[in-house]
């Protein structure tokens, strides 16, 4: 498939919208021992849960963060662990399974914030672009579509060139980008984080590009 593909804008950004509901908030401020939440005024959420978070040790309230959101992906060890590696490196980047990027930086801006550092500054990437023809735009193919615009030294190039191209099956393109939304007519916003694409590394605003779909030996023959 042949795109032409126009880069709107990059974005970095701190934070996503809508990344915790006040159904979140209550949850877990009923989990750092303010029980009555629910009586709250939901504008006024997310500084209670701010302040109820910094009553515990950063690593304390990181466990019971990552255990309120990822428990049925994580076990108790795993938590522990990472609670602690928080402190020290970028897991939401760096976290080898990388289905659970997009919650760990979440979860990472959420102590970022209530702590007022503390814990490492992970960003997000978003990107505006129009796709031409507006069809099969799959995460797969728009990671393959922008794979032309990106800097030789991008992380996404080195572990992924085969992918990229066609020559392997691209399953991690689903958790690399975290959302991908259409905006109308052939318009897209994609999302992902920071570590796959900096807004440093796109190099073009403009260009054709062909995008080769991953045949297995079974579809082949």
């Amino acid at each position: 498939m042949k795109y032409h593909i126009i880069i709107n804008s990059v974005k970095t950004v701190e934070q996503l919208h809508n990344a915790w509901t006040n159904d979140d908030y209550i949850a877990l401020l009923d989990r750092f021992g303010f029980p009555d939440a629910a009586n709250s005024k939901p504008n006024e959420l997310k500084e209670l849960l701010a302040m109820a978070i910094t009553d515990f040790e950063p690593n304390e309230a990181a466990a019971i963060v990552l255990d309120y959101k990822l428990s049925e992906e994580l076990g108790e060890g795993q938590i522990d662990q990472i609670s602690h590696d928080m402190l020290i490196d970028k897991v939401s980047e760096e976290y080898s399974d990388i289905s659970l990027h997009h919650q760990l930086f979440n979860i990472n801006q959420l102590l970022y914030q209530a702590y007022n550092g503390t814990f490492f500054n992970t960003k997000a990437t978003t990107v505006e672009f129009q796709i031409t023809p507006n069809e099969d735009v799959t995460k797969e193919n728009v990671l393959k579509a922008l794979d032309k615009t990106l800097a030789k030294n991008s992380i996404i190039k080195r572990l992924y060139a085969d992918h990229l191209a066609g020559k392997q099956s691209f399953d991690d393109a689903e958790s690399i980008i975290w959302d991908l939304e259409p905006k109308g007519d052939n318009s897209y916003v994609m999302t992902t984080s920071e570590y796959w694409m900096s807004r440093d590394e796109f190099t073009e605003a403009e260009y054709d590009v062909d995008v080769f779909p991953f045949e297995s030996d079974e579809e082949i023959n």
